[in-house]
């Protein structure tokens, strides 16, 4: 066809990302700028939006002409996006009445906690596949409309526009002409009932959310806007939460395909078809994609930590330089010497949720060095996974053969095989691990015929390296039970501090 590329938009927590890819599935352009974490409070976490789109909108041109590509090269726009972080702004300005508060963040923890002791959880999970938690956009709704002045009367004045990122970033490019977002999108506001793809009333009512500042719904492939003014005349044709966008640029297109992504957090998503599978072991049923009037969903585990782990060694202890270095100083001991790191430091995701948990560092003594600390990160980072695995096994009766592992962190080639060692199975990594951005490209060039069919893109995905198992079972129950044993000690650690303050 004419137009030669798919530009995909990778919105996430720490950077905007821009990737050129062509029909087979190479990335020919990338671009990427960070952007500032605000931490207001301790548990409390922001963005500006007004950054998110000028570092997107920045790469995005950028990528272009980088690649000496112009708007009439671009088939379509995929946009995929950090999931739950929650931007309210002026319908008539477009701007911002506040921070965008992120995924993250735990202020609405006392919130949740009060659904849960009412008893509304069971209604909650029922109709969203979702478990009541700071995490998710709804609560996050609730603090801006009762905390930012003047807020809900404006929202009930039908005045503002909620979205997640990817809304905004469609507003954007639009110039205010569509508020839309996807079904995977929609399905993280604990606000959408996953059975009837509609915003739900009675959850509506229960988080006092006025409907005017809702988005259209629309599907995750399929075109639903038109750009104007920067890259003007460009269908946005696909939009995915990122990790929806991995599952599909991982081609675990079939029931029992499993995949996690390590990025700042740790994301497990196991596909389970046409019909939603409700988790009796704390996990999320999510909506994978809705592809033309065809919704497929997925179990999820999330993990709130897991790069974002060697940042803080990176960041705050300075214990490496770089990233990179820590696979070479947790390599240089066998073992963690008995330490073990529970990286719960913005509380504990899936199968425990426990948002009061805390960071904890145990079993140090006067021998323990910063390798033993490096490879407990890493090993931390892998039995989390681990837990949501096993749990996700237990929930669909299906024994998974292989996990598929994508993001920054999988290129850690002692972590994938730290995880190896830890689940029994196979880790397989491919050879293109952008799975995120290919997701979003993938579902945008389905939509205006880039691609002809989820078979043609299937082909194109293609094995790295696969870390086998190096252990027996009876060294994994050992590490497995000295993990339950530390996350007894972390879980519940900030209540009574939280609730004073």
């Amino acid at each position: 066809m004419g137009k030669r590329y798919i530009l995909a938009l990778d919105q996430g927590t720490t950077s905007s990302r821009a990737m050129v890819i062509d029909d087979a599935g190479n990335v020919v352009s990338i671009r990427q700028r960070p952007f500032k974490q605000i931490f207001p409070r301790p548990g409390w976490v922001e963005h500006s939006p007004t950054e998110i789109w000028s570092s997107q909108s920045g790469v995005a041109t950028e990528v272009l002409a980088a690649a000496d590509l112009t708007e009439r090269d671009i088939a379509a726009i995929g946009i995929t996006n950090q999931r739950e972080t929650t931007v309210l702004w002026d319908r008539a300005t477009g701007e911002p009445v506040y921070n965008a508060i992120v995924w993250q963040d735990r202020r609405t923890a006392e919130f949740c906690d009060g659904l849960r002791e009412r008893g509304d959880a069971p209604m909650i999970q029922a109709k969203t596949g979702l478990l009541p938690d700071a995490y998710f956009s709804g609560s996050k709704l609730n603090w801006l409309l009762e905390n930012v002045p003047g807020a809900r009367a404006r929202a009930e004045a039908g005045k503002l526009a909620f979205g997640t990122v990817d809304s905004w970033l469609i507003w954007k490019l639009t110039q205010g002409e569509r508020h839309v977002t996807d079904a995977t999108n929609a399905s993280r506001t604990m606000l959408f009932n996953i059975h009837t793809l509609e915003w739900d009333e009675e959850l509506l009512k229960l988080l006092n959310i006025p409907r005017s500042v809702l988005p259209e719904v629309v599907a995750s492939s399929g075109h639903c806007a038109t750009t104007k003014g920067i890259l003007n005349g460009i269908s946005v044709a696909g939009i995915a939460g990122d990790q929806q966008a991995a599952l599909f640029g991982q081609m675990c297109s079939e029931p029992g395909m499993a995949k996690c992504t390590f990025g700042t957090g740790s994301f497990m998503l196991l596909n389970t078809g046409t019909t939603p599978m409700t988790s009796k072991n704390k996990l999320l049923t999510t909506i994978a994609w809705k592809i033309g009037d065809t919704v497929e969903y997925a179990l999820e585990g999330s993990m709130l930590m897991a790069g974002a782990v060697v940042q803080w060694l990176r960041d705050e202890l300075q214990m490496i330089r770089s990233s990179a270095e820590i696979e070479e100083l947790a390599a240089s001991v066998s073992s963690t010497n008995g330490v073990v790191l529970v990286p719960a430091f913005a509380g504990l995701g899936a199968p425990h949720w426990d948002q009061y948990a805390r960071g904890a560092l145990l079993g140090m003594t006067r021998g323990t060095s910063r390798a033993h600390i490096a490879r407990a990160a890493l090993e931390g980072i892998a039995l989390q996974v681990t837990d949501v695995l096993e749990a996700m096994q237990t929930d669909s009766g299906l024994p998974l053969a292989q996990l598929r592992v994508d993001g920054g962190a999988s290129a850690n080639n002692l972590l994938m095989q730290i995880q190896a060692d830890v689940l029994g199975i196979d880790v397989v990594r491919p050879k293109n691990a952008e799975a995120t951005v290919l997701g979003a490209a993938y579902l945008a060039g389905l939509a205006v015929g880039y691609w002809p069919d989820k078979e043609t893109i299937a082909r194109q995905w293609q094995v790295d390296r696969i870390f086998k198992p190096q252990t027996d079972a009876e060294a994994r129950r050992r590490v497995r039970a000295t993990w339950h044993k530390a996350l007894g000690r972390a879980c519940n650690w900030a209540e009574d501090e939280e609730t004073e303050a």
